[in-house]
């Protein structure tokens, strides 16, 4: 699986500098201390829109209105809540994907799933990475499964239905993992098309559900290509952080591999900004040119930092339920709105 690992990201595209060295000074004026609620992560204030020049519309009438312009520096879309369904299947099966670690990639598979499933959506979510970090999020000790998706991928007499597990948020249901996922990547090296694995024990889902997500591990290994050869879409979460910008780069080749030599109808969804801390020159840069180099793939959802995540993950449920009318929650919920958009059938 060399083919789809490190030192192979020439062909894509170079991230700039964020500032010139030469030219940036810092400003001699004294810049206030944030208070306590501040410095915590904990405030919910919006800080101005990035600096994008956007034309307004051409005035028709009286009704003409400016565009609400986001955090993002684009005009905000007023998206409605995806309709409700009555019947179920025809899973669009999306990836959590990025090689880099924190960010936030099993936060946003269980609050966009428990979103999707508050608009009636049936989702089901896979917990691909050895950690175990999905199960955990949601409530369950991965030392006590006896059955787990590692079962699934190498024993031929385990169903779907047997390893499947309700959650506790209605609608949504989980295929667990633990460290013996670890494994699978060695002992998959041996088998006839191992890259599409996953996409085999995946498909008697895809009638049942209408949106399966899968959480990827920090990596670009084998796993992590098993993911994208059975997925249609690909979300990337990217923290709003300089190095984590350029790391993209190294996982749109690999993406790209993916679409050249196992799986051509696979998209990138979207890119999602996580972690945002608008007060901090640094974020607002980040976020500038990841719309920068990415533009309408970005998100227009932005998903700020909040102690309330990492509370949520310990009681073991997602921010929807655990903070329902918190920002993060709300964030969350528009996030779902943007994903029904785009590329669900609403």
């Amino acid at each position: 699986m060399n083919d789809f690992g490190a030192g192979s990201s020439g062909s894509a595209f170079g991230i700039p500098p964020l500032v010139d060295p030469a030219r940036y000074r810092p400003s001699p004026d004294p810049v206030p201390r944030p208070s306590a609620a501040e410095d915590s992560g904990d405030t919910d204030r919006v800080s101005d829109p990035l600096p994008f020049p956007v034309s307004a519309p051409e005035p028709v009438g009286a009704s003409a209105r400016e565009p609400v312009i986001g955090v993002t520096g684009r005009p905000t879309p007023d998206l409605p809540d995806p309709r409700p369904v009555s019947i179920h299947g025809n899973a669009r099966i999306i990836s959590m994907c990025n090689q880099k670690g924190g960010v936030g990639k099993t936060t946003t598979t269980i609050n966009l799933g428990a979103a999707l499933a508050e608009y009636g959506r049936k989702v089901l979510l896979v917990d691909f990475d050895p950690q175990g970090s999905l199960s955990v999020g949601l409530g369950l000790n991965p030392h006590e499964m006896d059955l787990t998706i590692y079962n699934l991928l190498l024993q031929r007499d385990v169903t779907l239905d047997d390893v499947i597990v309700k959650t506790d948020v209605p609608g949504m249901d989980l295929l667990p993992s633990n460290i013996d996922l670890s494994a699978a990547e060695v002992q998959l090296v041996h088998e006839v098309a191992r890259e599409q694995t996953l996409k085999r024990v995946l498909a008697p889902a895809i009638s049942e559900y209408d949106v399966i997500l899968i959480d990827c591990q920090p990596s670009l290994g084998l796993l992590t290509v098993n993911a994208l050869t059975a997925s249609d879409g690909v979300i990337v979460p990217l923290e709003c952080e300089y190095f984590a910008l350029r790391g993209v780069a190294l996982l749109k080749t690999t993406i790209d591999k993916v679409i050249e030599r196992l799986n051509p109808t696979l998209q990138i969804d979207g890119v999602l900004a996580t972690m945002y801390d608008g007060r901090t020159l640094h974020g607002r840069e980040v976020l500038q040119r990841l719309v920068q180099a990415w533009g309408d793939t970005v998100f227009h959802t932005v998903i700020r930092r909040t102690v309330k995540f990492s509370d949520s993950t310990v009681a073991g449920e997602p921010i929807t339920t655990y903070a329902g009318s918190s920002p993060g929650a709300e964030a969350y919920r528009q996030l779902a709105k943007e994903v029904a958009a785009r590329c669900l059938d609403v």
